[in-house]
């Protein structure tokens, strides 16, 4: 009798813990009750924390030309996502997303983070096609694209999980975060970004000490 109890209340625990995975409202991913008696890591971040990793460094040059360098970033907050300029769907969503936490925060933040968008098309976007990616998307001035020979992207994308985009393929849809020190913090997938979730996780980080 005691074991049929305890098997019940053990079912009853995680069908309620998995009936309040949603949305919070505020973006956050997936919001797990916590079952009393049970402790579990809890973490202030709305997207989901990667794994500590050093810092994986590269470097590339921009829609104009210009050399970015991640080392040359440390002391400021990296968002990063894998885009190519053709697309029509994932990647103006992101890149407008972006726009819009950039342009809510404060002057004083905002001027602590740049952001990044990495060619995952390189046979097909270029200098010119990735201005006017910015230019139609308005996001110029608020997003960088970077741009590369396969070659040269390869790196960045095995080092941040990114999948190159092909005929068959569509790449995986991410924005990456990376702190202070040139660390990958936390990822937002697609499916679980919005603007309000992204400036959370964007503040937080802009308020840690590096």
């Amino acid at each position: 009798m005691l074991l049929v109890v305890g098997a019940i209340a053990l079912a009853t625990a995680i069908a309620a813990t998995l009936a309040k995975r949603a949305d919070d409202g505020g973006g956050a991913a997936a919001q797990v009750t916590a079952i009393e008696g049970v402790e579990g890591t809890q973490s202030p971040f709305r997207g989901s924390v990667r794994p500590k990793a050093p810092p994986r460094d590269f470097s590339l040059r921009d829609q104009e030309g210009d050399v970015v360098a991640l080392r040359g970033l440390r002391g400021r907050i990296v968002l990063l996502a894998p885009m190519y300029t053709s697309c029509e769907d994932a990647c103006p969503l992101i890149a407008q997303q972006i726009r819009d936490v950039l342009g809510d925060l404060p002057e004083s933040e905002r001027a602590q983070v740049t952001a990044l968008a990495v060619s995952v098309d390189p046979a097909h976007d270029s200098a010119e096609s990735a201005r006017r990616f910015l230019l139609e998307q308005r996001v110029r001035g608020y997003l960088d694209f970077l741009v590369g020979s396969r070659d040269e992207l390869r790196p960045v994308w095995r080092a941040y999980g990114f999948s190159p985009q092909t005929e068959r393929i569509e790449h995986n849809a991410w924005v990456v975060l990376i702190g202070r020190d040139g660390r990958q913090r936390v990822g937002f997938p697609i499916d679980f970004l919005t603007p309000e979730a992204l400036e959370h996780d964007v503040r937080l980080l802009v308020k840690e000490r590096s």
